[in-house]
């Protein structure tokens, strides 16, 4: 497969209208129609990333951290920066980043974090969008009903709940009269035809809706797929910011955060709160989550985990009440593990590797 294929595949997954406007992602560097040779994932792309991308023989980098955030004005190759761009351009490497939309995707980078924090019963921090559901009805020939079926759920349509691949089906008989202008699969021009049919119902969420339709058509085996689309007045799937649960059992402060710096594989965290106090409602969010502090508040939380906590932020929280744990912004690259075992089961014969590099500029003095 090319580059194109690979990053279709991903973002059936953690799709681009998950991400908060104005977020960097996508392809950033190199070009999608080149032969796909392996794939690395990683936190950031620096000089290191590049030389073990090359080592192991990826010409694909997904990268959580946009590599290019603000307009770049210049190329300076002198500088780090301008050097690591013409390193990716000379090694004939992408980059492909995925940030807020994989921070938001169900499996993605905040319930890696909750996940690993054992956390139970946990639900989105912070809603960003409700998508909207749409049933799609497609009339197929009873010998192609299984094929369809299957493609479009693989595309991604007929989730609900904990459930796929759910559809309905009902029998009945197509008719059409094809012109002399058709090529149709069955029938004959100016004859009324009739077929054995299948009206086959699924759930779409909108964001799906093309990728289904597309993958529906590559197994259809008419000229001129019929089918209906109807948006359903009821409430789709939340996806958001963060996760909030609870621990199995309560512990001390102090015992959660030596869990986060276990759990997180981090050096050291930081703690604002009494050590000695209760904790069992806990919300996690990867990366900076200053703007979050209100809603973890408001959500019940007894302690929340995030990165990056500005002093004043932290010490008005810890008047509140709120207890706080940061773990760094580097405790995201909990996601390479994450995606490569995602991405594995997605794309089986491909090969991928998680970095081995730190990228955590941080060391306790």
């Amino acid at each position: 497969m090319n580059i194109q294929e690979a990053i279709d595949v991903f973002e059936r997954w953690a799709k681009p209208s998950f991400a908060v406007e104005g977020d960097r992602i996508g392809l950033q560097i190199g070009d999608s129609s080149r032969k796909l040779t392996g794939i690395l994932v990683t936190l950031d792309v620096t000089k290191d990333v590049v030389a073990e991308a090359v080592q192991c023989g990826a010409n694909l980098i997904i990268a959580h951290h946009p590599f290019i955030f603000q307009p770049i004005k210049n190329v300076h190759t002198s500088t780090y920066r301008g050097g690591l761009l013409a390193s990716l351009l000379a090694n004939d490497l992408s980059v492909y980043v995925a940030h807020t939309n994989l921070d938001i995707v169900q499996g993605g980078v905040n319930d890696m974090m909750a996940e690993a924090l054992g956390l139970i019963n946990s639900q989105v921090l912070v809603s960003t969008k409700t998508e909207a559901l749409h049933k799609l009805i497609v009339y197929t020939p009873e010998t192609h009903s299984e094929a369809v079926h299957q493609a479009m759920g693989q595309a991604g349509a007929g989730s609900l709940g904990h459930y796929r691949d759910c559809a309905f089906s009902t029998k009945g008989i197509g008719m059409f009269r094809p012109d002399k202008e058709a090529t149709p699969y069955l029938g004959k021009e100016g004859v009324l035809e009739r077929v054995d049919e299948i009206r086959l119902e699924v759930v779409v969420e909108e964001g799906d809706i093309e990728n289904v339709l597309t993958a529906a058509r590559q197994v259809h085996p008419y000229e001129e797929m019929a089918y209906d689309l109807i948006r359903m007045d009821i409430p789709g799937k939340e996806y958001g910011l963060g996760r909030i649960g609870t621990l199995p059992a309560p512990m001390t402060l102090k015992s959660f955060a030596d869990l986060v710096k276990k759990s997180f594989d981090v050096p050291f965290v930081r703690i604002i709160g009494n050590e000695d106090q209760p904790v069992e409602r806990v919300a996690v969010l990867g990366g900076d989550g200053n703007k979050y502090v209100s809603a973890a508040q408001k959500q019940g939380a007894d302690v929340f985990v995030t990165g990056d906590l500005y002093f004043h932020i932290a010490q008005d929280a810890m008047y509140e009440g709120l207890m706080l744990i940061d773990p760094g912004h580097h405790a995201e690259k909990i996601m390479k593990q994450g995606v490569v075992d995602v991405l594995r089961k997605k794309l089986p014969h491909v090969k991928m590797y998680a970095s081995q590099l730190s990228s955590e500029p941080f060391k306790l003095g």
